[in-house]
Parts: C-alpha cells; sequence; structure tokens
C-alpha cells in the first residue's frame, strides 16, 4: 500500500518516517518547497544518527529514504491507500482539504486526520464518502511515541476501523479506539496536569520549580507540568485547553489558566523563545525548588486525585474502556502508572474523599467527583 501524508511539519515528518522505515511507499505532501527541503533533510540527519547507532545499515537507510516521494501537489496522492493528514488545527481548513482529496484518491481509500482534539465528524462530514474518514493521533515524536489513538467518526465504517488499525499495528504501533469526543483520551485526561498545577501556583501554594519537584521527586512523573509546557510550548498548551474548554461547552473542569495565556501573549512560549516558566538563555539561572516533603505531597494529592476523577469520568462516559484509558496515559504521555491503576492503589475512598474536600472548600464544579467513582466507592468495587 502507497502511504500519503499531507503536512511536512514535524508531525508529518514523523509519521512519514514510521511508515518508510516500515517497508511504504509514503508520498510527502507540503505546498511550502523550503518546508518540504526542510522535512528530507532532518530525516537524512535522523537516518545518519541510526547508522551511526547500529540501529540501521547504510543500505537500509538508503532504502527508507528512496521509498518517499517530496511533492507539492496533492493530485500525486492518486494512488494512495490511506492519506493521513497532519495540518493546522482548523476544522475549516480540513474540511475542505478532505474534500479536495476525496476528487483525487482512488476509491476505497481512508483519509485520516492526525488532530490532537477536533471533531472527526465535523471533517468526515465534508466528504461524499464520510464511511471512509478517521482519526489517527500520533504522539510527538511519532517515530519515538508508541501509542496512537483510533478515533471512528459516528460515520465511519467498521471495515474503516478494521483496517486502519491492522495497518496502524503493523507498524508496531500501541493503538487504542476511542469515542470521538474533545480531546479523545490524552488531551482530556490529562488538563488537570496542566491546569491544576496553574491554580496551585495561582493561589500561592508554591512556585514553578516546587511544583514541578513535587511531580517528579515525589510523584515519580517524567516532566514536572511546567517544564512539560515549556517543552511543548505554552501557546500550543493554552490553544488545546482553550478548545477543549470551548468543546465541552465551558465546563469548569477545563477552564483556561490567565497565568498560562499573559505567558502565551508575552511571547514566553518556552523552549522555543528561550524563555516560559523558565529561562533556557546559556547563562540562566533558575530558581530552586523549595524541597519540603510535606508540602510536595499535598500538590502531587492534589493534581493526581484530579487526573485521577477525569480518568473516571472517561470511562463512565465511554471515552475509552479502562484498559485502553491506562494504556494511553503510560504509552502517550509516559505517566509512571495508569491512572485507575493509580486509583486502586491509592483506595477509591481516599481518592473521593479528597475530590470532596475540595469540592466543598472552593464550591466550584471543577472539583466535582465524577457519578462513577461515587457509585464505586458506594458499592466497594475496584477498577481491576
Amino acid at each position: 500500500m502507497i502511504v500519503g501524508v499531507l503536512g511536512g511539519g514535524t508531525m508529518g515528518s514523523g509519521i512519514v518516517q514510521v511508515a518508510a522505515q516500515n517497508g511504504h511507499q509514503v508520498v510527502l505532501v507540503d505546498l511550502n518547497e523550503q518546508i518540504l527541503n526542510k522535512s528530507k533533510a532532518k530525516l537524512a540527519k535522523i537516518m545518519a544518527r541510526l547508522v551511526e547507532k547500529g540501529s540501521v545499515t547504510e543500505e537500509d537507510a538508503a532504502r527508507i529514504q528512496s521509498r518517499i516521494t517530496y511533492s507539492q501537489d496533492v493530485h500525486d496522492f492518486r494512488e494512495c491507500g490511506i492519506v493521513i493528514e497532519a495540518i493546522i488545527e482548523d476544522l475549516g481548513i480540513k474540511g475542505k482539504v478532505f474534500a479536495q482529496l476525496e476528487q483525487i484518491v482512488p476509491k476505497g481509500c481512508v483519509l485520516a486526520s492526525n488532530t490532537s482534539s477536533l471533531s472527526i465528524a465535523s471533517i468526515a462530514a465534508s466528504l461524499r464518502d464520510p464511511s471512509l474518514a478517521i482519526g489517527v493521533h500520533f504522539f510527538n515524536p511519532a517515530p519515538l511515541m508508541p501509542l496512537v489513538e483510533i478515533i471512528p467518526a459516528v460515520q465511519t465504517s467498521n471495515a474503516t476501523v478494521t483496517s486502519t488499525k491492522a495497518l496502524i499495528d503493523g507498524w508496531g504501533k500501541v493503538t487504542v479506539t476511542c469515542k470521538d469526543t474533545p480531546g479523545f483520551i490524552v488531551n482530556r485526561v490529562a488538563r488537570p496536569f496542566y491546569g491544576e498545577a496553574l491554580r496551585i501556583y495561582e493561589e500561592g501554594i508554591a512556585d514553578f520549580a516546587t511544583i514541578d519537584w513535587a511531580m517528579t521527586s515525589i510523584g515519580g512523573f517524567r516532566m514536572g507540568p511546567f517544564t512539560l509546557m515549556d517543552y511543548i510550548g505554552n501557546d500550543v498548551n493554552y490553544v488545546v485547553t482553550e478548545t477543549v474548554f470551548a468543546a465541552f461547552y465551558y465546563d469548569p473542569r477545563y477552564k483556561p489558566s490567565l497565568t498560562q495565556k499573559r505567558h502565551s501573549e508575552a511571547g514566553y512560549l518556552g523552549r522555543k523563545s528561550g524563555r516560559g516558566y523558565f529561562c533556557y538563555a546559556e547563562d540562566a539561572v533558575n530558581p530552586s525548588p523549595v524541597e519540603d516533603v510535606q508540602l510536595g505531597q499535598e500538590i502531587v494529592e492534589r493534581i493526581l486525585v484530579m487526573l485521577i476523577n477525569e480518568a473516571v469520568d472517561a470511562l463512565f462516559l465511554n471515552i475509552g474502556s479502562k484498559e485502553s484509558i491506562d494504556l494511553a496515559m503510560t504509552k502517550g504521555v509516559n505517566y509512571p502508572k495508569g491512572l485507575l491503576t493509580w486509583a486502586d492503589e491509592l483506595g477509591l475512598e481516599f481518592v473521593l474523599n479528597k475530590l470532596q474536600s475540595m469540592f466543598e472548600e472552593y464550591g466550584e464544579d471543577r472539583y466535582r467527583p465524577s457519578p462513577l467513582l461515587r457509585r464505586m466507592v458506594r458499592d466497594g468495587k475496584t477498577f481491576f
């Protein structure tokens, strides 16, 4: 099967690499010649590094690169069996692009979107045959991150789901199928990792460095929330939060933070701008954390129970199975444990009491416990 990828940015280039390494002829299309050249040069550099490490031979590296066609013409998708779109997160633009692609690709070609949070149903609605549309959400960097969320729209056929999942599974990825709701599994469940950390800072409980120290040293997360937001980009992370917030009819659980908005407006975007919550200049001296174990434990518990509550609610609303939700968070964002497994270990009653206490203290809906959590505590059940 020939695989098409539309968009030569970071995600698109990563998907191209994965498909080519798995033996496919790949057509990468981007209207910007400079982006195409950059993508080609980046892949050559990656291949040279893999040869140097002994991961692939020079012959294999040359063979992988020879499978890729770089083009500025979408008509070069005319023989593809699947086209994966990885362009700007704009529903209107995606709809127009999908309608155009349908006129070019052969009958039965799957049209997939790598969107991280937009409605697959809306994208599918732009097609004459919406049964061929599906979401395939890779995580950055695509060649290294194992998880891919497979998101059928209400219009997507079972055949499209089966063939797409089989293809991505064949690439050695870990796939989870989830409901077409804002943020899918990972970007929905992960919102409190950022949102509650920002809230703790805004209340003056701890600074950025201390919150990050707590989440890594005590919580066991690979990155603290502020380091991670700086890595992602405050502009990107804020827009995803804003999108999820609006898509959920302004549910307070997903409310964006003014702190992050102001950092984004100031151009403090993180690593890519040289400054975010932390400074990344060569001679920068960032504040040291307050390594208070009791304070750190309180920070971890507050953020963790919010994450668990979000995971429980995703299960309650059938966004994914309990296995898929735990797998998504460990393989998609490298959480130290699946959140539902973690809930069992902490004790569901402990989680519920902590949430209930915050709900009563703040009187805000963002802290309301999931009905499923209440039921499971009442019935003395665990997730696993």
